[in-house]
């Protein structure tokens, strides 16, 4: 195969970890390109560079050269989350990764095999990508992940020892009641902020079900009986998340 780079999008999880080790094994000249949001956990930085030592590469860490946060792209565009995405995800990670694209690229992503779906609809939509999803091909899972991360002596993201699901930004407007739960207790902070957005831009981001239908409600009415050791829903923030419509934001 001829190609221009072989690029691993680093995400500083457990899966796209995994996928860059078994990248770095069959092109020794990948990049590992991580997108900083600028709203993720502090301990990113050192899973950041356990995973460099562990494959023998530097991560490049690049960001958006507009916002610094979710925060500021809340503030400027008005926009939280509708049913095609985030406009968060748009503007820190989907812009700045097409504008490091280059033509030839083979393009890596953490996608596991209970993703397989979600790709091939990926690939129809995008087919002047050349994507590789190397846990897909391997049939590896995410609790595969999180044990072959384990076993390498490689101390998991915080966040996921906090008992999320994904090591997203802190506050992702995707999350549903429990993972909102969950900020409430771990981050009072992002969580009381998030509230006041909402409530600033008339939208809401949970929903919950009365009388047989599904409605919205704000995070600053959400119960406070929420059991949070229950499983949350994954978060999707890469592939699909962003393909926002303008103007339609709830």
């Amino acid at each position: 195969m001829d190609l221009n780079r072989v690029v691993v999008w680093f995400s500083a999880g457990d899966a796209s970890a995994v996928a860059a080790r078994l990248t770095v094994d069959k092109y020794p000249d990948t990049m590992l390109v991580y997108i900083d949001t600028g709203s993720e956990h502090e301990d990113n930085r050192r899973f950041i560079h356990d995973i460099e030592k562990w494959t023998g590469k530097t991560v490049y860490i690049i960001k958006s050269e507009i916002y610094k946060d979710i925060w500021q792209v809340f503030n400027a565009t008005r926009f939280l989350v509708s049913p095609f995405g985030a406009r968060c995800t748009t503007e820190l990670k989907k812009k700045v990764r097409q504008k490091f694209e280059q033509e030839g690229d083979l393009q890596v992503f953490g996608y596991t095999i209970e993703e397989g779906e979600r790709l091939n609809r990926f690939k129809q939509n995008n087919p002047e990508m050349s994507i590789w999803c190397p846990l897909i091909d391997r049939k590896l899972s995410k609790s595969d992940c999180h044990d072959i991360i384990s076993q390498a002596g490689i101390e998991l993201p915080t966040m996921y020892k906090l008992g999320f699901r994904n090591n997203n930004c802190i506050g992702c407007p995707k999350g549903g009641q429990k993972y909102w739960a969950r900020i409430r207790k771990h981050f009072p902070g992002q969580f009381d902020r998030m509230a006041k957005v909402e409530r600033d831009l008339g939208v809401a981001i949970c929903k919950r079900t009365v009388g047989g239908e599904s409605t919205r409600f704000f995070l600053d009415e959400l119960p406070e009986d929420i059991d949070i050791h229950e499983p949350e829903p994954s978060i999707s923030c890469g592939l699909f998340c962003g393909q926002y419509i303008e103007g339609d934001n709830g």
